[in-house]
This record gives C-alpha cells, structure tokens and sequence, in this order.
C-alpha cells in the first residue's frame, strides 16, 4: 500500500457509505417529499463510476506527490511536533492552498483538462459531487502542498487535511439545502456558495473558488453570493453531449492536442493552448469567462486591448 494511504484510507473508507447515504436521502427528498433538487439516474450513474473510478487512479499516482513532499521535508525550516493545534493550522493552510489550486484550474487549460470532468454535469447533487478527475497528480498544482512541508508540516498530516477537506466539498453538492445560518455562511462555504462556484451564468464565473473556508473567496475578491432570483445554471459554458464516462475524460486534453498540431502556429501560441485561460485562442474566435462576462456588461474592456496572442 502506499504510505500516503495509511493515513487517507480511514479517512474515505469512512466517508464512502456515509456519502451514499447522503445520495440516498436526497434522492428520497426530492422525490416523495417535493424538496427543490432534481433526479437523473444515468447522470448520477455516470459521476459515481467517475468517482470511483477516480479513486484507482488517483490512488495509483498518489506516489508522485508523496515522494515529492517527503524528498521536499529534507529543507523544512522546522519540524511542527503533531498537536491539535498543529493539526487546526494545517487544515487552514492548506484550505488557502486549495483555493489557490482550485483558482488555477479554472485559469489555466491544463490543470482545467482534469477539472472540467467535475463541472460537466448539467445538474447539481451529491452524486454529481463524486464525479472527480482522474489525473490530479499530473496537473502541476501538487507543487503547492510543498510549501506546507517547508514551513514544518509533515507530509502525512499535509495529506490528511486535505482529504478531510475533500470530504467537507462532498456535502456542498446539493440543491436541497437552502442557506444556513449567517455567521456559518459568512466564514464557511455552503450548498449556496458552491451553487454559484457550478453556475455558467455570466455573473457567477470565476467565482467562489473557496474549499471550507469561505473566507479566501471573500479576502481576494472572488466571491460571489447566490441571487434567489437568478438561480445558477449548472454545468459548462459549452456543455457536453454525452454520459460516456471515457469521453468525458478524454474530451479537453483531446481538444488540447487537436489545438497545438494545428498547422502555422507560432510555438508560443501553441504553449498558450495548453497554459492559457478556457476559451483562449489565437484568432480569438472562441471565448474566455471573461470575454462572457465583459460581454454581459459585467467587466469593462481593458483599456487599448489587444488579443493575447499579438
């Protein structure tokens, strides 16, 4: 087993049967009790094969993020003793770590490669919660854990925070739960935050990128509060027309090889193909989230702008 599992495995193995619990009651809600939410068996089939399949995967590569934690440990600054204390700093960090990540990947085309396997179902549940990338150790934004061990942190409990974090995102998946209470929607993220974070409505863009702590969202301007009178849109600017699990997979790091053999392109503007906001192109024939949201009047035009690849 690999050693990163020691720690993680309780952690999921735990919250595996509690997560199709939560499946289970919403969909009993929905259907027999009227609870806003909606049901679709092949989409939340397609997520939960997504999820777990996710798992093995992800599971297999996990190596590659631990050796690179462990090899960073060598340069720590100090070793953190393991302590409640300790263990609550950690968890925050690493939240500030995970918007930072989560931020990324909705910027930058390849890291976005594995995440839009997340955003690609049209609706929103716990189900849809499972439906996870299958490449997250190859995304480039693991690097972003190391900061974590240089400062003191040791590598197991820097995993560990961030599988109890992945946990807490579980619950965020519904449309059943309407706002909690002020103080809880003030510094946590919510069903509501996280509503806006799925929608494709131009306003709800590039927003509320936030983990557990809402907080981030609010410090660095991102966030976003859901509009009882403009209930998000889920799913993709461009959604997808498929339950295929594989296509799915496959769809953007496809479109990313398509875009860089195309033929005449600079060597730079084929680097911007996989390094460059979704919706970058070099003839600006496609657009970004931003070019959808200045386009709703939502953003104003940069001053003497030009295309990014002039």
């Amino acid at each position: 087993m690999d050693v990163s599992n020691i720690i993680t495995t309780p952690v999921i193995l735990s919250a595996i049967p509690v997560f199709f619990l939560f499946i289970f009651a919403e969909i009993i809600a929905v259907r027999y009790f009227n609870q806003r939410g909606s049901l679709h068996a092949k989409d939340d089939s397609v997520s939960i094969f997504m999820g777990l399949f996710s798992v093995l995967t992800n599971g297999a590569a996990a190596f590659l993020t631990l050796g690179m934690l462990v090899w960073a440990q060598q340069f720590q600054i100090y070793a953190l003793p393991l302590t409640w204390t300790t263990l609550i700093a950690c968890f925050v960090v690493d939240d500030l770590r995970y918007y930072l990540h989560h931020r990324i990947a909705h910027r930058c085309r390849w890291p976005w490669a594995m995440h839009i396997i997340h955003h690609s179902s049209q609706r929103i549940s716990f189900a849809v919660a499972l439906r996870q990338g299958w490449t997250k150790h190859f995304t480039g934004t693991t690097i972003l854990k190391v900061p974590l061990v240089l400062i003191g942190f040791d590598p197991l409990m820097v995993i560990f925070c961030g599988a109890l974090n992945a946990v807490y995102q579980f619950f965020l998946h519904t449309d059943t739960v309407e706002k909690l209470p002020r103080w809880v929607e003030a510094v946590f993220n919510t069903p509501s935050h996280h509503r806006v974070h799925h929608g494709k409505n131009p306003q709800y863009l590039d927003a509320n990128y936030a983990g557990t702590l809402i907080i981030w969202d609010r410090l660095f301007g991102t966030f976003v509060a859901e509009d009882p009178s403009d209930r998000p849109r889920y799913g993709l600017v461009k959604d997808f027309e498929t339950f295929n699990p594989f296509r799915i997979f496959i769809h953007e790091y496809w479109g990313i090889l398509k875009d860089i053999v195309r033929p005449q392109l600079s060597l730079r503007q084929r680097l911007l193909y996989v390094v460059a906001p979704p919706g970058w192109s070099h003839d600006g024939s496609r657009q970004s989230s931003r070019d959808i949201k200045r386009a709703a009047g939502l953003l104003d035009a940069p001053p003497n702008a030009t295309h990014p690849a002039e």
